[in-house]
């Protein structure tokens, strides 16, 4: 910030906050924290609603009582719903000042997942803009813009919905990874490798890369290799891009192929060959991971990618409730088929691990028959485990349930914001 005093005046809805303009700087709230980057009143009047020159006063036309919660989460660390206020318009406040849901305590987070799963959620136009602002300004404004048509081209790589190319491409894109995961389960079965072994005895001097399968999946890896670098040379920051999880797993996917082939150029069909061929077979499964690929051009596996990344703690609860009870039902049913008769015991329950087989096979009500207990006491502790194991997979369900609603109504949103961005800027 270039003008103005030292002490800069917070004006939210009448209420008023001073404070130092180095404090502004890495201030927590994104929208407040804007202020200091701007170089003159036009910027500062497109973060804040009116400016005073001469007071260095910054206006706010927001809900003060709101803000005076958020300025406690600030001060504090600790973020809770205004009370007798709604919670869909705190969040909205909230989105407004920069913070999201993951920054309210879990139980006011359970309060809005209760809230949002009942309502669908409807966001202004106003905070459309904001969130749009908030995306600009993370990028990294060092004077020169990106060229419109490289805007353009990100956009249309990166967002599948954001136009009519953009769509095009994500469905070229399904297509080859279907594809590709076609030519994959078929290279499994039995009839196809002996049509396989046949063509080679035939063409022993043909290159396995001329074989039609061969032939489809480089142009699948071809495809998929010139998708990843396209995206990589139109990302803004080509640090954030590597980082990102679903281009690292582009990564896993695309580079076994390019090790194969080099592995088979190198050694040949020879003996060596067949000592790698574990290892070729390994690298050929991995392309496996194409299929999260298509967590690009559907919201169903983002949805469900977000929902595991904020619902962790409970995904690790759940975890350790499953061993808590492996290990206690697992020792008891050693003892009662096993332990208590060596001799005439059933075998199958010989030692813990082998029971805690059992007892995970049990509480998923999955119930393979490969072992079960013979014993009067074997059998009430089974009847346990399996009532047990129903209610502790049951516990957390709720709250991951409500947690997917949410992610998929802000990815849904989202993607609704990129459309009308995109169309606005085709208008104009």
């Amino acid at each position: 910030m270039k003008f103005g005093k030292s002490v800069c005046i917070i004006n939210v809805g009448g209420t008023k906050y001073a404070f130092p303009k180095d404090v502004i700087k890495d201030f927590p709230l994104r929208r407040v924290s804007r202020l200091h980057s701007c170089a003159s009143e036009r910027e500062v009047l497109e973060v804040c609603d009116d400016y005073d020159r001469e007071r260095n006063e910054f206006f706010f036309d927001r809900h003060s009582e709101a803000f005076g919660f958020i300025m406690l989460y600030v001060k504090y660390g600790k973020l809770r719903f205004v009370p007798h206020m709604c919670e869909l318009s705190f969040y909205n406040e909230m989105i407004y000042w920069g913070l999201e849901s993951s920054h309210l305590e879990f139980c006011c987070q359970r309060r809005l997942d209760e809230r949002m799963s009942d309502t669908y959620t409807h966001f202004t136009e106003e905070h459309h803009k904001t969130a749009n602002e908030i995306s600009r300004t993370d990028e990294p404004s060092n004077g020169k813009r990106d060229s419109k048509w490289l805007e353009r081209m990100r956009r249309t790589f990166e967002e599948p919905t954001s136009s009519l190319a953009a769509q095009i491409l994500a469905s070229v894109s399904v297509i080859f990874v279907i594809v590709s995961m076609v030519i994959l389960c078929a290279s499994t079965l039995p009839d196809w490798n002996t049509a396989e072994s046949n063509m080679v005895e035939e063409h022993r001097y043909t290159d396995s890369l001329e074989h039609p399968s061969g032939i489809i999946e480089a142009v699948c890896i071809g495809w998929f290799t010139a998708e990843c670098i396209v995206r990589f040379i139109v990302s803004r920051d080509k640090c954030e891009f590597v980082r990102h999880p679903l281009n690292i797993i582009d990564l896993l996917a695309i580079t076994p192929y390019y090790i194969s082939v080099t592995m088979t150029v190198l050694t040949g069909e020879n003996s060596q060959l067949q000592r790698a061929g574990v290892t070729l077979r390994v690298l050929r499964m991995m392309r496996i991971f194409w299929v999260i690929k298509l967590a690009r051009h559907f919201l169903g596996l983002q949805t469900l990618g977000l929902t595991l990344k904020r619902c962790y703690r409970e995904m690790v609860m759940l975890l350790v409730f499953i061993c808590v009870a492996m290990a206690i039902f697992g020792a008891l049913a050693q003892l009662l088929e096993h332990g208590l008769d060596l001799e005439s015991g059933n075998e199958e329950y010989a030692s813990i691990p082998a029971a805690c087989w059992w007892v995970i096979i049990s509480m998923t009500t999955v119930g393979y028959g490969d072992m079960y207990p013979i014993t009067v006491p074997g059998r009430v502790l089974g009847g346990l485990c399996v009532v047990s194991g129903i209610v502790l997979l049951a516990l957390p369900i709720t709250f991951i349930y409500h947690s997917f609603v949410q992610c998929y109504h802000e990815l849904k949103l989202r993607s609704a914001r990129c459309t009308q961005s995109l169309s606005a800027e085709f208008l104009n």
